[in-house]
């Protein structure tokens, strides 16, 4: 496949990069050489194909991944796929911690992008699984009896929004850090905002 246009935004993006700036630019070239469409999405370095999306780059602390949005599609059968989170269920990352790691794995990286292509191609779908219904934390409902408009703008959240809220201030232990997680961030629910906005 021949490579695609390299993207102004990405390239300003990659600029600004500096942690992660040689792996960026190689994995770039890789997705490229794949026949992807490069745009700069949720701020990082997309690649799609026919409008749908493959790859993103993403860098992190301490390492930079190349996560497929359908990787749980793939065969993986060189064992070289990480779930990003514990609730992902459709993502899949490779990591890398330096341009050397991406060069040794390159035909690897080429396979999986092809297989992701394919995978598109063919209309795969994921089986996402119904999210089970979180259950409100007391001290929420609470908070949500005395402050009506708390309630209100909460609800007025995107659905994953509000699974971020409940599972961060569910995991409080006690009573006591749940009702302070809940108090630190009412502002930012009131705001509009999401738990990492």
């Amino acid at each position: 496949m021949t490579s695609n246009k390299k993207n102004p935004k990405v390239d300003e993006y990659i600029s600004k990069n500096a942690k992660w700036r040689a792996e960026t630019e190689k994995l770039r070239m890789i997705a490229l050489d794949s026949g992807l469409v490069e745009e700069l999405k949720w701020h990082l370095p997309c690649y799609m194909y026919e409008g749908s999306n493959i790859v993103i780059i993403q860098g992190f602390k301490d390492y930079c991944a190349l996560m497929f949005f359908k990787g749980v599609l793939l065969k993986d059968d060189k064992g070289v796929l990480t779930k990003p989170g514990e609730h992902s269920q459709s993502q899949r990352q490779i990591r890398f911690t330096s341009v050397q790691e991406i060069d040794e794995m390159e035909p690897i990286v080429k396979d999986y992008i092809y297989e992701a292509i394919e995978a598109e191609k063919a209309g795969l779908k994921v089986n996402v699984q119904k999210k089970k219904e979180l259950d409100i934390p007391e001290e929420l409902q609470n908070k949500f009896d005395e402050t009506p408009a708390l309630k209100t703008a909460f609800e007025a959240l995107t659905p994953g929004r509000q699974r971020a809220y409940i599972i961060y201030f569910s995991k409080a232990k006690q009573s006591k850090t749940r009702e302070s997680r809940i108090d630190n961030y009412t502002q930012h629910i009131l705001d509009g905002k999401g738990l990492h906005d």
